[in-house]
């Protein structure tokens, strides 16, 4: 690349430390235009409120700094029931780490906190969840106090003096916790359960990102930006097979490091250039995959079959390492490769002069987009358990997603992941409903005026599967249903508002807070999350779901697909697709897409991974699961009298010339 010119004068002139497990595609020195493009870069994502003033950042800090000291006089008390002498008690410590989008720097007004309580060997996990849940109860600050013991990393959540605080738990073997502990070590690890290595998975990842970046301030006002554009553009959610916040925040850690001198307007103009031509399945990697000891499972294709076929791969720093991005299916991972091309051309008339910086955070007419859709209806009678079921369903989208791509007249399925409130036409006005719409794009019909598409099989596959997670944990409930309809792009008016769906460009976040397009959402345990929180870092939680809202216009019966049934738990999705080994990244960026491209002898054709993934659909490793989880199809669908399932068709017809 044309950068490369520059990278030996400058390396003479500058020597300094390396960064990543590759030289630098570029070590110039910023310019003045490139300080004042990030001045108004800067300008531009003001209006979104990712930037948090003085008085709320003093107030966070603020509630860590009670909390604790609270979690130390909490352990101090527990060390005491304990029969500690009074000179261990005085010296046991205990600390709160915090990890994610604040960790980072990079949270906005209004998101929460995810935090680690870290205590000596003699607290017990059940001493969290019992007697310091307790404790917080007796708090006047403290509200929304909820424990989620079962989850597959358990927390506490709770509001604390009006801050949301998603608090987890990890014992050390030490016999004092000291307020200088570093968790980056990975001695830190040795002798702990499994739930405690998961819990400080999230610290260790963000701590060695902030670590492995050249200039944080830099990267920080860059991940803010990219955050910002990803959720605008629709392609910021872990769960629905885009990437979460840890993920955008290792592809900008990335640039950083082959760009270690530029400014943030610089880095962004990079970060499009770089992954818009990355050969993906080619790995994302931050530093080299350390060797240990502990016989944790991590992420190398060289020894897991299954880590062969992930189609994005993006490799958590800390160890045990893993690939935050395993949810990416074959449609998500092409929209966002055009999302990166547009941005690179986007950022190209930026930085020439012939475009603004807002230009970059205009939303697309997702509405526009295609000729066909699916609309998933997800609707409930009472609140509490609308909030559940469209939990579970919106956790389960990308199976349908899946299901949708395998077919053989489907090329491309795309989802919103906004959700949309029904609308009160037609339907029991005590219902409430949510609603999300899946982009379908079809094969061209060669040598046929029309084709006759069955996708009754696609879709009834991916309720049968929301109803088994359902019945596995329990949680039937009356009145809770799914609804699939098909319509085209001149029905979507009897769903949605004329606004939206109107030829002319108009913003599809109206409704939303001016967080850069994120909401505040209810998860399945009924608390509330910010969607811009980093959950893809090894600790998943409940995923979140949409508000309540009322529901849409009934579709003709021939296009429908109609379940009834309840909620249930988030199952990962642990689909198997293709990556080559973490070797070498390139030194340069096109040397090294095509270097890494020829060190991939082994990885599977196409038609191997269209087999494995029919093959193996039904026999995906569990390693991900929670644990209260069961492999879909490891029960049958519940029989319980509560829960109707009405199984229509949704059957369309194509014609060539239309």
């Amino acid at each position: 690349m044309k950068e490369m010119s520059s990278v030996m004068p400058c390396r003479q002139q500058q020597p300094q430390k390396h960064y990543g497990i590759t030289s630098a595609i570029s070590l110039a020195s910023p310019r003045d235009i490139d300080h004042q493009y990030t001045d108004k870069l800067c300008d531009a994502m003001k209006p979104f409120g990712v930037f948090e003033d003085e008085e709320e950042l003093n107030h966070r800090l603020a509630v860590l700094g009670k909390l604790n000291n609270f979690v130390k006089e909490w352990i101090a008390e527990i060390s005491e029931l304990k029969n500690l002498p009074p000179s261990a008690i005085s010296c046991v410590g205990g600390k709160i780490f915090t990890f994610g989008s604040y960790r980072l720097g990079v949270h906005t007004k209004g998101a929460d906190i995810d935090a680690l309580c870290v205590a000596p060997r003699h607290v017990e996990r059940t001493d969290f969840f019992q007697s310091f849940f307790e404790k917080l109860k007796q708090l006047e600050e403290i509200k929304d106090l909820r424990a989620v013991e079962d989850a597959f990393v358990p927390v506490i959540k709770f509001k604390f003096d009006g801050i949301e605080i998603d608090l987890l738990f990890a014992r050390l073997a030490l016999q004092s916790i000291p307020d200088n502990l570093d968790l980056r070590g990975d001695s830190i690890l040795r002798n702990l359960d499994i739930r405690c290595i998961r819990s400080l998975n999230g610290c260790r990842v963000t701590d060695e990102i902030l670590y492995l970046v050249p200039n944080k301030e830099n990267f920080r006002l860059t991940l803010r930006a990219i955050k910002l554009w990803a959720k605008r553009r629709g392609i910021y959610s872990n769960m629905l097979g885009f990437l979460g916040g840890v993920s955008w925040a290792m592809l900008v850690a990335r640039t950083c490091q082959l760009y270690p001198n530029a400014v943030a307007a610089t880095l962004v103009h990079k970060f499009f250039l770089v992954f818009s031509k990355w050969e993906w399945p080619n790995p994302v990697l931050l530093k080299q995959p350390e060797e240990s000891n502990l016989n944790l499972p991590v992420w190398d294709p060289r020894v897991n079959i299954s880590d062969r076929y992930h189609l994005m791969p993006i490799i958590t720093p800390a160890y045990p390492q893993q690939n935050s991005t395993y949810n990416v299916s074959t449609s998500t991972r092409s929209i966002m490769s055009e999302e990166f091309k547009y941005g690179l051309s986007v950022t190209d008339e930026i930085l020439q002069g012939k475009a603004e910086w807002h230009r970059l955070f205009e939303p697309p007419n997702f509405f526009q987009k295609y000729k066909h859709y699916i609309v998933l209806t997800a609707s409930a009678s009472t609140e509490e358990n609308h909030l559940e079921w469209i939990g579970l369903v919106e956790s389960k989208i990308r199976v349908l997603v899946g299901n949708l791509e395998r077919n053989e007249y489907i090329t491309l399925a795309h989802v919103n992941p906004q959700s949309f409130p029904g609308s009160k036409e037609n339907r029991n006005e005590n219902d409430f409903v949510s609603m999300w719409f899946i982009g379908i794009s079809f094969k061209k019909v060669e040598n046929a005026e029309s084709v006759n598409i069955d996708l009754t099989y696609d879709i009834q596959s991916f309720t049968d599967t929301v109803y088994r997670q359902a019945s596995n944990i329990n949680m039937i409930k009356d009145g809770m249903k799914i609804e699939a309809t098909h319509v085209k792009k001149k029905q979507l008016h009897q769903y949605l508002p004329a606004e939206l769906v109107q030829r002319k460009k108009r913003s599809l976040e109206l409704n939303r807070s001016s967080n850069g397009g994120s909401s505040k959402r209810i998860c399945l345990d009924n608390s509330q999350l910010d969607t811009s929180r980093d959950t893809d870092s090894g600790t998943p939680f409940s995923s979140p779901v949409s508000e309540p809202s009322k529901p849409p216009p009934s579709p003709p019966a021939s296009s429908i697909i109609s379940t009834t049934a309840p909620a249930a738990s988030v199952k990962p999705n642990t689909t198997s697709t293709s990556t080559s080994s973490p070797k070498d990244e390139v030194n340069g960026l096109e040397d090294s897409v095509k270097r890494a491209a020829r060190k991939r002898p082994h990885s599977p054709t196409e038609e191997d991974l269209i087999k494995r993934h029919k093959d193996t659909e039904v026999n995906r490793k569990l390693t991900r699961l929670p644990s209260m989880e069961l492999p879909d199809a490891s029960s049958p669908l519940p029989a319980s009298n509560s829960c109707r399932v009405v199984k229509n068709s949704i059957k369309l017809a194509l014609n060539r010339h239309r």
